[in-house]
């Protein structure tokens, strides 16, 4: 399947095909399933989010023991591999800038990392 651009916000777990159509973060070449993968993972962590919030209202929770937060980290750097690996120069950029991820040389998605 051909991909085409669309418009990412990690935050708002949305993605959309029109620029225009709401404020986003990052801009990938995706194909209609790559985007099906992409929105399932959201879904996840919408999930293991609101897995959190019950929590917060009940007994304290060290971060580093609650599995719902794994979860949740999990899911979000598999969101950015993705973007990293579908995304634009300046996505790309704005990844490693940011150091959403961990790009080591060995990793597949430091590819065009130059040395």
């Amino acid at each position: 399947m051909e991909k085409k651009p669309y418009y990412v916000s990690v935050q708002a777990k949305t993605v959309m095909e029109n620029q225009g159509d709401a404020a986003y973060e990052l801009e990938i070449e995706a194909t209609p399933e790559d985007i099906e993968r992409l929105k399932t993972l959201f879904e996840y962590m919408g999930d293991f989010d609101h897995g959190t919030f019950m929590k917060s209202h009940a007994l304290a929770f060290p971060y580093h023991l609650d599995p719902e937060n794994d979860g949740y980290d999990t899911n979000l750097r598999a969101v950015y591999e993705m973007m990293y690996e579908w995304g634009t120069p300046e996505t790309k950029r704005h990844i490693e800038q940011a150091g959403l991820l961990r790009l080591e040389p060995n990793n597949e998605y430091a590819k065009n990392q130059s040395p």
